[in-house]
């Protein structure tokens, strides 16, 4: 079962670890309202990913980066795989906001970055809150494109279930899609993940790096979220661009084959939803073809002006 572990160039083990599970994090109870944040944003300093706001939600505190756009247009908002940072859009902040002259919003989800550590299982549902009190706190619910590389496709996925009207529209980054969980693909991705998190479990605890400790709080109730995640759907109002990798997150074969499929799947499920294949690109997208991701996100965000 070995070719169900996820493999990413050896640039962060960490992500390496996170995304093999967390691409695929998931899930969570929906709802057709806006859950109850009790967040605020206070501006403090200047980062090289914008001026930093933290946000509460929760009793936990979160980091999020803004640099300055036009109000009137809608903002664009970055989402991050398993395993990294706001820092993981440093290419693109400065390209998107010449090109589009919009806000433009990073963030550090729980436990990275700046943001706090809260203990206990990982779930799309407290992460999808997160953002969405970010989005509350900043003044951008339902004026906002969402831009969600790898597992965060599971964040953005959740949200649009539990909140339909938080963001305008999206552009999914080889992003973890419920079509890809059928009983058999989860249950592949456990098992050949199962040695990474018994290594990381007989670690000491001052030895996990932030992105061992997501994998960890992933892997705790991964393959019964991702049964229920894979039975998400998206709404057919929210228009999507679709990109997927070249490689895929698999090495060749079945899970590679069935990743590329379940892109496929999901594109053609409306019509305003487009499929680009990024050419010799990794996993890492964003990092291998920023000017790729920077067409696509200008592409939709012109749509809505």
């Amino acid at each position: 079962m070995s070719s169900s572990a996820i493999r990413i160039r050896p640039r962060t083990r960490l992500a390496m670890a996170a995304t093999a599970f967390t691409l695929v994090a998931g899930l969570v109870g929906c709802t057709n309202e806006h859950a109850p944040h009790r967040s605020t944003s206070q501006s403090t300093s200047t980062s090289a990913t914008g001026t930093l706001h933290w946000v509460r939600n929760d009793g936990h505190r979160l980091a999020f980066y803004v640099t300055s756009g036009a109000a009137t247009k809608p903002a664009i908002v970055l989402d991050a795989g398993g395993g990294n940072d706001a820092s993981y859009w440093d290419q693109l902040v400065p390209r998107l906001s010449k090109q589009t002259g919009a806000e433009i919003i990073t963030y550090d989800r729980e436990g990275m970055g700046k943001s706090q550590y809260v203990p206990g299982a990982y779930s799309d549902h407290e992460e999808a809150s997160d953002l969405d009190a970010g989005l509350a706190a900043l003044g951008v619910v339902g004026h906002s494109v969402l831009v969600s590389h790898s597992e965060a496709g599971e964040i953005a996925t959740t949200l649009v279930n539990d909140a339909p009207d938080a963001i305008l529209a999206a552009v999914l980054i080889d992003a973890s899609l419920p079509e890809f969980y059928t009983p058999i693909e989860t249950a592949r991705i456990v098992a050949g993940n199962a040695p990474t998190v018994a290594a990381l479990e007989k670690l000491p605890a001052g030895k996990l790096t932030a992105a061992d400790r997501q994998l960890l709080q992933v892997a705790e109730n991964y393959g019964r979220e991702h049964l229920e995640f894979g039975k998400l759907g998206w709404p057919s109002t929210i228009p999507v661009a679709v990109i997927v990798s070249a490689s895929t997150p698999f090495p060749a074969g079945p899970d590679a084959d069935a990743w590329r499929a379940a892109q496929e799947a999901f594109a053609a499920q409306a019509p305003n939803r487009t499929l680009i294949t990024a050419a010799g690109t990794s996993h890492d997208v964003p990092l291998d073809a920023p000017g790729l991701v920077a067409e696509q996100v200008g592409t939709l965000f012109t749509t809505l002006q």
